[in-house]
């Protein structure tokens, strides 16, 4: 079945017009091309029937007894503002009916009528309403594929993250988290949590890196007052905090190998006790662990214990530094820019080219934090309305100079370096342009006139 008959066939037609032999010609006209037809002969009828049913379509006259046309628009447009609403006039009735328009109504139908001009009105407008919903979808799915929670990413790897994220998450399992510096892994671990059984409960964050020995046991298990000379007071640890919800062990490979035995000890016995104390306190929250150590190396030096690793790695989730993801730049880049023209109250409102040619080539060594700051930076500093490269605190390193006649290095020219940055994306994605262009941030024809221009070969 072709788009055309199933708008037909599925399209509910309302007809609201005070004269008889108008809603039946209509009518007749409408349910002979397949629609679905109701007629009323009053606004005040047709607002109580739009209140309990659906339709696809009115067609509304403009002088009825009682509300007139152009009210009873107004108060459809009150129950359902997405309603395509045709107003039907005399000749001389037009300017009303182009007042109607400029009230909502989408178009008129002048008397008498063409059934022909009238199948097309219909045909046109239902097929735009689909086209609307068809593009609402599209909009929705492709906001629900970039966006997960507080991430941000539409390549492909980061999406493989998300589904990941969507499968663990129901889960009770203790999950590892892996990946470099500044590649958003407490995000990662907060929107495990907010899709969990537990999202109702605390979200509990500890550095296992940025405590001396005592003191991290002390933060991770509590303790009792007198434990040890600054104990004046009982204190529950973050475990106990984390009660009914998730505590996130960020940098676990920072963790002392006393307290790696110890929190071992834990998880397989559901139990601890504070520092000092010897009341058993049960194990109530879900583990996630994260790292930008390689554990299996730290294993292998003797620093990290290996029972303990298999225990938090029953689920694993690798986040790829920004260099491998970097066809989302763009979206991160343009996410901050709004982020922090809102904070700072500056109408920074875009990224030149230049800019953000400069950031696809950067390797990013800090990862998506460093993008963020960078871009931070940038609309403080900005002088215009959009950022430059002048604005980014970021050069394009060793790898883009070149040695000169005299043996001294010198920065390449930014044409050169877009050149090369160019053919090794072709190169890397075996010159389908399609995917190097979503990569680049530039549409197919522009990518071609490139090519042409640089003269790249495959």
């Amino acid at each position: 079945m072709n788009k055309t008959m199933e708008n037909k066939t599925c399209a509910r037609i309302l007809i609201v017009d005070d004269e008889l032999i108008i809603r039946e010609s209509l009518a007749g006209w409408l349910k002979r091309d397949g629609y679905s037809i109701v007629t009323v002969e009053s606004g005040e009828k047709a607002l109580e029937i739009i209140s309990k049913e659906s339709f696809d379509l009115v067609f509304l006259d403009i002088k009825l007894e009682g509300i007139d046309g152009i009210e009873t628009l107004s108060k459809i447009r009150e129950i359902v503002p997405e309603m395509p609403v045709v107003m039907i006039t005399a000749y001389g009735s037009i300017n009303t009916a182009v007042e109607a328009m400029k009230k909502g109504a989408v178009d008129y139908l002048l008397k008498p009528f063409e059934p022909d001009e009238l199948s097309l009105l219909i045909e046109k407008i239902l097929t735009s309403k689909a086209r609307d919903l068809e593009n609402l979808y599209l909009k929705e799915t492709i906001k629900d594929r970039i966006r997960f929670d507080r991430l941000i990413a539409q390549s492909k790897n980061m999406q493989g993250v998300f589904d990941l994220i969507k499968r663990v998450a129901p889960l009770e399992c203790t999950v590892l988290i892996t990946g470099e510096t500044g590649t958003g892994k407490e995000l990662v671990a907060r929107a495990i949590h907010s899709h969990s059984q537990r999202r109702e409960g605390p979200f509990v964050a500890i550095n296992c890196g940025a405590f001396p020995e005592q003191l991290m046991e002390s933060e991770i298990f509590g303790h009792e007052r007198g434990a040890f000379t600054d104990a004046k007071e009982q204190r529950r640890g973050k475990l106990e905090l984390a009660n009914g919800g998730t505590i996130f062990l960020d940098e676990v490979g920072e963790l002392s190998f006393k307290m790696q035995v110890n929190f071992l000890r834990v998880l397989e016995e559901k139990l601890f006790y504070r520092v000092g104390g010897s009341r058993p306190i049960s194990l109530d929250c879900r583990v996630i662990a994260a790292t930008n150590r390689d554990l299996k190396k730290a294993i292998r030096e003797g620093i990290f214990r290996e029972d303990l690793f298999y225990r938090l790695n029953v689920f694993s989730i690798h986040l790829p530094p920004l260099r491998e993801r970097k066809e989302d730049i763009p979206l991160l880049a343009r996410h901050f820019l709004m982020k922090f023209s809102k904070e700072t109250n500056k109408h920074v409102e875009n990224i030149s080219r230049d800019a953000l040619d400069l950031m696809m080539i950067y390797d990013w060594p800090g990862n998506v934090r460093e993008l963020k700051n960078a871009i931070e930076r940038a609309v403080v500093i900005c002088r215009g309305s959009q950022i430059r490269p002048q604005d980014l605190p970021i050069s394009v390193g060793e790898s883009n100079k070149r040695e000169g006649p005299d043996g001294s290095t010198k920065l390449l020219p930014l044409k050169e370096i877009e050149k090369r940055y160019i053919k090794q994306v072709l190169d890397d994605t075996n010159w389908n342009i399609s995917l190097s262009s979503k990569v680049l941030g530039i549409d197919r024809s522009t990518l071609y006139k490139k090519i042409k221009k640089y003269n790249l070969k495959h």
